[in-house]
């Protein structure tokens, strides 16, 4: 699914449609440069799937989570995570579970240990407000694009 977003309420509102869908044990990775939406888009994720927690970028905390009743979200930044040694210092694998969704920005640097059936959000900066966001990985986001 590829769609295009004109503001960060937009972009919030493709993520709420993609927090409903999830159902615990995914991993979803981003892939997009500094400013890209990564943070903005886990906000409505989380409010899709009913956790009610103010969504901050993990820049500084390697890992914020976000509980709810029925899901937690975990949310990871990568950038400074270089090797799988690093990524299981971090506990990456330890969050993985049933009742959990993993967000991974700056997925790039971990491709080789992510899960064959990782859902990636590629977003593309095109200008202040409007972004280009691709979800592959799983056929349920194929209808939830603008």
């Amino acid at each position: 699914m590829k769609t295009v977003t004109h503001s960060a309420e937009e972009t919030i509102a493709l993520g709420q449609k993609i927090g409903r869908l999830l159902k615990g044990g995914e991993v979803i990775a981003y892939r997009g440069g500094l400013g890209a939406g990564k943070t903005t888009i886990t906000r409505g994720i989380c409010v899709g799937m009913g956790l009610e927690d103010e969504v901050t970028s993990p820049t500084f905390a390697l890992v914020n989570e976000y509980h709810g009743d029925r899901l937690t979200l975990y949310h990871f930044d990568m950038y400074r995570i270089t090797s799988a040694e690093d990524l299981e210092a971090a506990g990456f694998f330890d969050f993985m579970n049933s009742e959990s969704v993993i967000a991974a920005e700056w997925s790039e640097n971990i491709t080789d240990e992510l899960p064959d059936d990782t859902i990636f959000i590629d977003i593309e900066r095109i200008d202040d407000d409007t972004r280009e966001i691709t979800v592959t990985g799983d056929e349920r986001f194929e209808t939830i694009g603008n």
